[in-house]
């Protein structure tokens, strides 16, 4: 049995996550300079693709002219995110961040590697940050990895505004808590001592039980039962990518910590870290811009102090949060290899339930 779903953004059902007030648009590209590109392919023959490539170019110059200072947490490493030990090893992140299926991670390192040089730059060597979730259960990833020139669109494509959310991009072929998820994003706005900033979170998600789903603090996943809508793999495993941007002036070691807190968000939803879950966060700061300069020593940089941080922590909790719940409450279902169907959260019983529990415009307490 399946139930109503009407697609759209948690906020639109009439229900909030936390305390603090959101950016303009509630997503990554309330950081201004943020960019979001996806390119999805969905095919039936030759074979069952349900995939694609989604990029965040960090700032609003090519990559290969400035980079921004990073911080990488991996909450559970049973997965891939290439570049992220030149993060640990520098903080600075000198690449777009690319994310898709676990199939096609090596097309995503391979094309961020060779970006430039088709720009024609001959003499900018990076470290390309391409990760990846399993896509399995709806794609055959086996037969159609995404391609060079799909990765290229992606990056090419990248603009600020509403960013698209659900079955698209590298969330084609996600499920998150046994529901039909994706791409989500959110974003608040953190007052500081030092003035207010934004941190925006952007999540390719796809982990979880269905028993374990919790919004705001309510035990949905408990309400919406199997007799309610059906699932096609009851588990624990599954990965997420999640990237925290912020235009807080944050120095690597404070970027780190900053993604050490969106590990708090995927933790409020129901993630616990099971052990076959790769859960990576990286997190950058455009507070600081840093030329590409191999000679030349970086003046005029800035740091928030420490003691002014907690803010942007309870802010990156609240926006990873969110953006998980954006990323199923934006999905349709999706029927894709082998006839399988992962259906979609409906969100008339995800209202009902959080209404019961005290939330939302007409709950009863």
């Amino acid at each position: 049995m399946t139930s109503q779903k009407t697609k759209c953004r948690f906020r639109d059902l009439g229900l909030t996550i936390g305390t603090l007030p959101t950016g303009p648009l509630n997503a990554i590209t309330d950081v201004a300079g943020v960019r979001v590109g996806h390119v999805t392919r969905i095919a039936d023959a030759p074979h069952v693709l349900r995939t694609g490539v989604t990029a965040i170019q960090p700032l609003n110059v090519p990559y290969w002219q400035e980079s921004v200072f990073a911080g990488f947490h991996s909450f559970n490493g049973f997965g891939e995110v290439t570049g992220s030990h030149w993060i640990a090893e520098t903080g600075v992140l000198t690449s777009p961040i690319c994310m898709s299926s676990a199939f096609s991670i090596g097309v995503l390192r391979d094309t961020l590697l060779a970006h430039p040089k088709q720009n024609g730059i001959d003499d900018r060597w990076h470290q390309p940050m391409a990760g990846e979730t399993f896509d399995g259960v709806l794609n055959d990833g086996w037969e159609g990895p995404i391609t060079r020139a799909d990765v290229t669109a992606a990056l090419d494509g990248a603009s600020g505004g509403r960013v698209a959310e659900g079955s698209i991009g590298g969330g084609t072929g996600m499920m998150t808590f046994e529901f039909k998820s994706g791409i989500g994003t959110s974003s608040r706005v953190a007052a500081t001592p030092c003035g207010s900033f934004t941190v925006g979170a952007l999540v390719q998600s796809n982990f979880g039980n269905r028993s374990e789903l919790t919004v705001d603090g309510v035990p949905v996943g408990r309400h919406i039962g199997y007799e309610v809508v059906d699932s096609p793999q009851r588990r624990d495993q599954g990965s997420i990518v999640i990237v925290l941007a912020t235009d807080a002036p944050l120095l690597p070691p404070q970027c780190a910590r900053l993604a050490r807190r969106g590990g708090i968000g995927l933790g409020r939803v129901g993630g616990f870290g099971s052990n076959r879950s790769g859960d990576f966060i990286v997190a950058f700061s455009t507070g600081n811009r840093v030329p590409f300069n191999d000679v030349a020593i970086a003046e005029g940089l800035r740091m928030l102090p420490n003691e002014a941080m907690n803010p942007l922590f309870r802010a990156a909790s609240e926006a990873v949060e969110e953006a998980i719940v954006n990323s199923m409450t934006m999905s349709d279902s999706m029927t894709g290899v082998d006839g399988t169907t992962v259906h979609a959260l409906p969100t008339d019983k995800l209202v009902e339930v959080m209404q019961r529990y005290g939330r939302g415009p007409e709950s009863t307490s």
